[in-house]
């Protein structure tokens, strides 16, 4: 039988190329379909970062326009209360939106958040809003993002920053708001969930479970470590920015843990990358068949990407909006083109088998454009019982010399002794989670590394790293060994250095880890201090050419570390605020 939706009308008949005759939402079409919808059938917009710029909203317009029509036919066809749109935030233009007259940022504002309530509000259907890493960007309006948070609820009529509304029989959507822009203790555009949204999660997770038919949908501005996406910026994987929560371990993990443990969470979209919906890796399946690979270890839950609306914020060209409909059988991901007057595209079909475990199909292969420059960032794969790691994968037993120097086409991974995961991608060193194996941060740039050779060698001191020599790849649900149990003879303690070799000049770098064991370069502060930061180098430009008449350069030096000294006599740093060593 061909497949057909009653409740939803695609606009064009190549909107139909997609469909798949296995999906999960087929039933014989009804004249008299605002009669036949049932309980379990539902319809959910949602849109991707709208950076809304009150001097161009004609694509928002022309968007919303889109959304209606489509929001209409499916509330004929399942209920008005069955039909609803969710935003993942970042919700007005991070820049001054009157230059002319103010440098004050749009974003954040009460003015951004008004307009984009009433924007929300003009769909025809009730909404829900998660908040993003821009949403509490008021800066000169609000001193606190208690402050700007409280705006940002009033002017949505929120009760609190998450949100949980039933959208049909036993099917939750349910989102977290990033509430930490000020008080960041590295990037502001880090996504940051509160504990007490994490605990609050947690409990609805807990309290409606899989084997009670409770089907859970999951919104948040960035995605969770662990979701498998890949199509990403890389200015957020380098910076530390990527995933929820992203700077602090714990935290991070815990939403994958979540998925993993609770078989209810069906699906979790996400934004915050400004990329299209035409790749493959833009969703994730919760599981794959074993001749493709590993086991993902990804609980029930499809991850989706979402793209933006509006022409002005897409990093690659696309104007793409998720559409999510579902029933008891299952539920489609699709993309909604604004390019294409708001035709419909099939990306995924999911069907549950039963109430713990489901079977996704990918409608399309990637659909790339001419110019494509997005970043498609290398994940290392582990391996399981049935497949061993991936080919780049170095395995080791005292020492790791590199033969060749490093090129900006280098791939490669490995384990420290510690359970740490360091690789190369793009010419750069990479850390990577050592449960999930997503990117966590940059610890050397290719302006650095490539041309070097990396060498990975013992220290010689027996001291803050433990491995078990039982399980050299560390498998999620490990529990790590302390000093306690090396002093008790139940695990070797290493202690290891990361070497960069320059053969042209025999010079030798070390990379030391960062305080607390990771590597990843915690390199870029919170918005705020950068702002002090600046309006200081330009009182000392100012300064400078007072006296000089002249342009000057100006160079700013930081703490904490120059040395591995332990007298602090010097703070120069060599060949920048200091004449460089020989």
């Amino acid at each position: 039988m061909k497949f057909a939706l009653s409740f939803l009308a695609l606009s064009s008949p190549a909107a139909f190329a997609f469909q798949s005759v296995s999906s999960p939402l087929n039933r014989p079409q009804s004249s008299s379909s605002s009669l036949f919808g049932s309980p379990d059938e539902f319809c959910v917009g949602i849109l991707g970062d709208l950076h809304i710029d009150p001097r161009v909203m004609e694509d928002y317009e022309t968007g919303r326009e889109q959304w209606t029509n489509i929001l209409t036919e499916a509330k004929q066809n399942v209920g008005d209360d069955n039909v609803s749109l969710v935003s993942l935030g970042d919700l007005g233009e991070s820049k001054s939106v009157r230059p002319d007259e103010t440098s004050e940022l749009f974003a954040g504002t009460t003015e951004c958040h008004e307009l984009a309530a009433d924007f929300l509000s003009g769909f025809g259907v009730p909404y829900d809003v998660v908040g993003g890493n821009h949403d509490l960007e008021g800066i000169d309006e609000f001193d606190t993002d208690e402050a700007n948070l409280e705006l940002f609820l009033r002017a949505h009529k929120k009760e609190g920053p998450q949100f949980m509304r039933q959208i049909a029989e036993k099917t939750l959507l349910v989102g977290m708001t990033s509430t930490i822009f000020r008080e960041a203790k590295y990037t502001s555009h880090e996504v940051t969930i509160d504990q007490e949204q994490i605990d609050w999660f947690e409990n609805v997770v807990k309290t409606h479970p899989a084997d009670e038919g409770w089907k859970i949908f999951v919104f948040t501005h960035a995605p969770p470590n662990g979701s498998g996406l890949r199509v990403l910026q890389e200015n957020h994987v380098v910076n530390g920015c990527c995933w929820l929560n992203h700077s602090n371990e714990i935290q991070c993990r815990k939403f994958i843990e979540l998925v993993r443990e609770h078989r209810c969470i069906k699906a979790w979209f996400s934004g915050h990358f400004h990329l299209g919906q035409d790749y493959q890796d833009s969703i994730t399946f919760p599981t794959i068949d074993p001749k493709d690979g590993p086991y993902p270890n990804r609980g029930s839950c499809v991850f989706a990407q979402t793209s933006v609306m509006r022409s002005g914020t897409s990093r690659d060209g696309r104007q793409q909006s998720r559409l999510l409909r579902g029933n008891k059988d299952g539920f489609e991901i699709c993309t909604v083109d604004h390019q294409q007057g708001g035709t419909i595209r099939l990306d995924a079909t999911i069907t549950y088998r039963d109430n713990t475990n489901e079977v996704g199909v990918y409608a399309h292969s990637d659909i790339e454009q001419m110019d494509d420059k997005y970043f498609k960032v290398y994940s290392p794969s582990a391996g399981d019982s049935l497949h061993p790691p991936d080919e780049n994968y170095i395995p080791y037993e005292d020492e790791l010399i590199m033969d060749k120097a490093v090129t900006m086409e280098t791939k490669a991974w490995w384990k420290m002794a510690c359970g740490r995961v360091l690789g190369m991608l793009n010419g750069n060193m990479i850390e990577y989670d050592k449960s999930t194996l997503a990117p966590l941060g940059l610890v050397v740039g290719a302006d650095e590394l490539v041309g070097k050779r990396v060498a990975i060698i013992d220290s010689g001191l027996e001291e803050m790293c433990a491995v078990d020599e039982m399980d050299p790849m560390c498998e999620d649900g490990e529990e790590e060994i302390g000093m306690e149990g090396a002093e008790r003879g139940e695990a070797e303690v290493r202690e290891q250095a990361v070497i960069l070799m320059d053969d042209s000049d025999g010079s030798i770098v070390v990379v030391q880890p960062n305080e607390d064991g990771s590597y990843w370069r915690k390199i870029v502060r919170n918005k705020m201090i950068r702002m002090k930061e600046v309006r200081r180098e330009k009182a000392a430009k100012r300064l400078a050419e007072s006296i000089k008449k002249e342009d000057a350069d100006i160079v700013s030096s930081w703490g904490p570390y120059t040395t591995t000294k332990g007298t602090a006599k010097n703070t120069g740093v060599s060949g920048l605020t200091a004449p460089a060593s020989k």
